[in-house]
């Protein structure tokens, strides 16, 4: 790979013009209050994976429509007293997999909630949560990201990212975690869902959600993603647009609503970003986009030479530092 986006100045002041619908903040209060209708009945069941210095569990909420997700809570072993608690989401494809999968938060003294991301699971680790059709939903190319796509309603990501609003509050219900100091994160799919929690938190979570951490982000500005490259799965929108023709214009109303550039005006919890500059899956002006727009408190990580893999072990080693210097661990 090489670059191929914009020089990195041009990122760094990178700002277009965001097309937000309307009602946009009428649909996610409406679409969160539908699937608020339903207890939330978070429960907690001991697993014991042989892990000495972890308490694990497994979890399960009701999301989207009430329907039951799947994850995993991680906490250090004998804890008593509340802890602050990150919130993972996982890359496109993957499942909650095994606990031992999601050891650094609670090696670091934290508590974590994996969410299971439901109907993915199958590419690159095992998943438990199936995604019930929609009544109404189009025919769509594979993967994901065109199910549904004709009609937000429908849309795959609106299910998503309720489920993720409500893992939050999964893991709030818990009495070891501060319902007061909640992290969301995640790298790719997981860093546009943690961006589109952060962005609901404010008005949906109470401003629950203290730290946003979004590793090169997918669902960004989504329009420039598809002209710019042709990997999946940014791809397979384009694969459906070139044989939808007549819905383009359609496609792209839709995915206004779930677009991280029109969330990150509305978060307020600081964040640290990463990017990488030979990223093509989720391309860096993509990226800065929602930097740039992102209103909390923020700091990005570039890596120069690194495509969609990012900072790996680099990055967490900086979102430990960032953490800590958040919340005064002394105090926990």
């Amino acid at each position: 790979m090489a670059l191929y986006d914009l020089p990195l100045a041009e990122l760094e002041s990178y700002l277009p013009s965001r097309t937000e619908p309307a009602d946009f903040d009428a649909f996610w209060q409406r679409t969160l209050a539908q699937s608020r209708r339903y207890e939330l009945e978070a429960e907690f069941i001991p697993v014991d994976f042989g892990m000495r210095t972890v308490d694990t569990y497994d979890v399960t909420f009701s999301g989207f429509d009430g329907q039951r997700i799947k994850g995993w809570f991680l906490i250090p072993a004998g804890q008593e007293e509340p802890l602050p608690c990150i919130v993972q989401y996982i890359g496109y494809g993957g499942g909650r997999n095994f606990p031992v999968d999601w050891l650094l938060w609670p090696s670091a003294g934290y508590a974590t909630l994996v969410m299971d991301t439901r109907g993915q699971g199958s590419a690159w680790s095992q998943g438990d949560t199936p995604d019930p059709e929609p009544l109404a939903s189009n025919p769509h190319f594979p993967g994901f990201m065109t199910r549904g796509i004709l009609d937000k309603e429908t849309y795959y990501y609106r299910r998503v990212f309720t489920d993720a609003v409500r893992a939050v509050e999964a893991a709030q219900s818990h009495p070891l975690v501060d319902a007061r100091r909640i992290a969301v994160a995640g790298g790719s799919q997981g860093g546009g869902i943690a961006l589109a929690v952060a962005g609901l938190a404010p008005a949906f979570l109470e401003n629950a959600v203290r730290l946003c951490m979004a590793d090169v982000p997918f669902l960004c500005h989504y329009r420039r993603a598809t002209e710019l490259v042709d990997t999946m799965p940014y791809a397979e929108i384009a694969r459906f647009c070139k044989t939808h023709r007549t819905k383009i214009d359609v496609v792209f109303d839709t995915l206004a609503y779930f677009d991280g550039v029109n969330f990150a005006p509305r978060a307020a919890a600081p964040a640290l970003f990463s990017v990488a500059l030979m990223d093509d899956i989720c391309p860096p002006s993509t990226v800065f986009a929602a930097y740039n727009h992102y209103a909390g408190r923020k700091a990005i990580e570039t890596w120069p030479y690194n495509e969609h893999e990012g900072g790996r072990s680099h990055q967490q080693l900086l979102q430990l530092r960032f953490v800590r210097e958040q919340w005064d661990t002394a105090n926990l």
